[in-house]
This record gives C-alpha cells, sequence and structure tokens, in this order.
C-alpha cells in the first residue's frame, strides 16, 4: 500500500504498523524531502556518506518526525519483521540491530540529511 504523505503514515504507525513496507517509507522521503548524503553513527555501526542511504533517509525520518523507537523500527518493514526478528541471532542489517539496542540516542548525523521540501 502506497503512503502517500507523512500524515498518512503516522496513522499507519498507530492502526497497522505491520503493514508498513520500506519501498514506501523511501518513495515517500524522496517524494516530500531533499537528501543530503552524510556521514552517520548507529550505536556501534558508522556509516559513511552515500553507505546506507535507506537507513540514513529512515532514520533522519524518525527523529524528524518525533517517532517512537518502535515506530521507527517498523519503518524498516520486512527487514525488521522478516529478516531481523525473523533470525535474532542474524548479523545482517546492523542498523536495524544496532537501533533495536541504542535507539535514537544512538543515532547521530554529520549534517541533518533531511529538508522538507
Amino acid at each position: 500500500m502506497a503512503i502517500l504523505n507523512v500524515e498518512e503514515l503516522k496513522k499507519q504507525l498507530v492502526h497497522a504498523p505491520d503493514t508498513i513496507e520500506f519501498s514506501d517509507v523511501m518513495a515517500l522521503i524522496d517524494a516530500n524531502f531533499a537528501f543530503t548524503p552524510t556521514v552517520f553513527t548507529n550505536g556501534k555501526v558508522e556509516n559513511q556518506e552515500n553507505q546506507n542511504n535507506g537507513s540514513c533517509k529512515l532514520l533522519a525520518l524518525g527523529q524528524y518526525l518525533n517517532l517512537t523507537n518502535e515506530q521507527t523500527l517498523s519503518l524498516f518493514g520486512q527487514y525488521y519483521r522478516a529478516d531481523v526478528l525473523g533470525n535474532p541471532r542474524g548479523s545482517d542489517h546492523a542498523n536495524i540491530r544496532n537501533f533495536m539496542i541504542t535507539g535514537h540516542d544512538g543515532v547521530s548525523f554529520a549534517v541533518f540529511p533531511l529538508l522538507a521540501k
């Protein structure tokens, strides 16, 4: 289900967070924000500029919208629900796994990467 705007996303986070898909969140961000690739740290993971841009965009959106840690994790869609929760001992998706531990407190950007259009 395509998410057309931020208000729809907020409603979906309350009523049906398990239906959110990463690709829909990326499309929402690309349609509503200018993105500047930047260095960012997420817990123990240090991401270089243009590395893991999807996680960079998504984590920044979570901060921009003042989402809870759990709401932000829901934005990762199947990557969170199937890949991470479905394989708790896995080592893939380091940004998701670190965010589960440190939350928004563990995320910092060299330059905040999103600017509303």
